[in-house]
């Protein structure tokens, strides 16, 4: 899905716009900064889009001063970026239209959503944030420090490799990816124009603003999201009248990185007022698998009767754990566990309880954990997040626990350690992962 760009105009400004998918309107307020051509060569943000067009008629737009919109314009006001939004609005025959706005296009969004209640149908918010700066009330805005290495970067290092650990980390792994994020802020603005831009983000403060929304909004943000943190969403859903709340696991900032159904599932509902059944029934899910370790030569040293009595030991053990840590038991494969639960930090401790205290004096165990989108199968479970969980548990050695790449991420604050232990190939799996030993 390619669509055209077509231009709107304000005041002598041209500002970029496409819209494709057929449903309700759906406006699109960007982040930072964007391009909605390059946009599209970005395989996450491009699947993204596509699912939003399953069920909205889409419009994402390049605001003044970015993208392939009139570039030297100054840095946008809020004010002026919302006549942007009008503009294009008009533009595309929109009368009225739910709105959604990730990061800093989230203050866009809410503001817009105040001050022209009749053009907007819902307001939906993404890793946003009310203010830019630390005040007695909202103490989690980042520190002038952290903004001024932030301004450095940019003008020192906007040439380089992108590092996108804090916006999106489940790809940060990944250099391709990180050479497309950089290639994509490099044509969505100029060093100049992107500073000019982070500079008057800082300033931007719609705490005053929340109270006087009186359209349906809904607020979504990701649990360990490092960018905007999830105590702001808490306090935007807490001021803005009737708001709803959804958090979900992970960390990536952006909304198209990481584990999305949920996401999208959530707009889809909100926009449509209708839920779609997946045929499938996916599920985002932490899959723990556990394994005793030499099974087969401990069964023979201990002869059949006392093996099955040091297995019932075992078996117990890994139920009271897997019910500790809030989790559901699958069931048991022989001398091995397949568990699941909604948090991946709950399933690393479960992990670690199990090898620590396997019920039974001979029994060892190893445990592998990877969260994935997981297929429900009556009471069992499918799905590649459930191969590559137990892949991952055959590399693990005897007391050891291992997790993925996407593990590690989403645990970030957890207080868990991680010891990158590199790429691994795992069997049966197409691509590498980066294995951890978790502590």
């Amino acid at each position: 899905m390619r669509p055209d760009t077509r231009y709107a105009k304000r005041s002598g400004i041209a500002i970029a716009y496409q819209t494709f998918g057929a449903g309700p309107d759906l406006v699109v307020c960007p982040g930072w900064v964007s391009n909605v051509e390059y946009g599209w060569e970005i395989p996450e943000w491009a699947r993204f889009n596509e699912e939003l067009a399953r069920f909205a008629r889409v419009t994402m737009f390049d605001k003044r001063g970015t993208g392939l919109s009139d570039r030297e314009v100054g840095a946008p006001t809020l004010e002026e970026r919302i006549d942007d939004l009008r503009a294009v609005m008009d533009e595309a025959g929109i009368g009225a239209a739910h709105v959604f706005g990730y990061s800093e296009g989230g203050s866009m969004a809410v503001l817009f959503a105040a001050t022209c209640p009749e053009r907007v149908r819902s307001l939906l918010l993404f890793g946003t944030f009310a203010c830019r700066r630390p005040q007695p009330d909202y103490p989690w805005a980042p520190t002038p420090e952290r903004r001024q290495e932030f301004y450095d970067a940019i003008e020192h290092h906007w040439h380089q490799e992108m590092d996108i650990a804090t916006i999106a980390p489940s790809l940060s792994h990944d250099p391709a990816a990180r050479r497309r994020f950089a290639t994509y802020f490099r044509m969505s603005a100029s060093p100049r124009g992107a500073l000019a831009l982070a500079r008057l983000n800082t300033d931007i403060d719609v705490r005053r603003v929340l109270p006087t929304i009186r359209v349906p909004t809904l607020v979504m943000h990701r649990e360990h999201d490092q960018d905007a943190r999830v105590e702001e969403a808490r306090y935007i859903a807490a001021h803005v009248p009737g708001a709803a709340l959804a958090v979900y696991p992970g960390a990536d900032h952006v909304p198209f990185a990481g584990e999305t159904a949920a996401v999208l599932e959530e707009i889809r509902a909100f926009v449509t007022g209708t839920r779609e059944r997946s045929e499938d029934d996916r599920i985002l899910a932490t899959v723990l698998f556990s394994d005793v370790v030499g099974s087969t030569a401990l069964a023979t040293r201990l002869g059949d009767r006392i093996w099955r009595e040091r297995l019932e030991l075992h078996h117990a053990a890994v139920e009271r754990h897997v019910r500790a840590f809030r989790g559901r038991l699958v069931k048991f494969l022989g001398d091995g566990a397949l568990a699941l639960f909604d948090g991946p930090g709950r399933a690393v401790r479960c992990g670690r309880a199990i090898a620590g205290d396997t019920g039974a004096p001979e029994v060892q165990v190893r445990c592998g954990v990877h969260t994935g989108e997981v297929e429900r199968m009556g009471e069992d479970v499918g799905g590649i997040a459930v191969h590559v969980a137990a892949r991952v548990t055959n590399e693990a050695g005897p007391g050891e626990v291992l997790a993925t790449s996407t593990v590690r991420d989403l645990c970030a604050g957890s207080g868990l350690v991680f010891e990158d232990l590199g790429l691994r190939p795992l069997a049966g799996i197409p691509e590498p992962w980066r294995i951890y030993a978790a502590s």
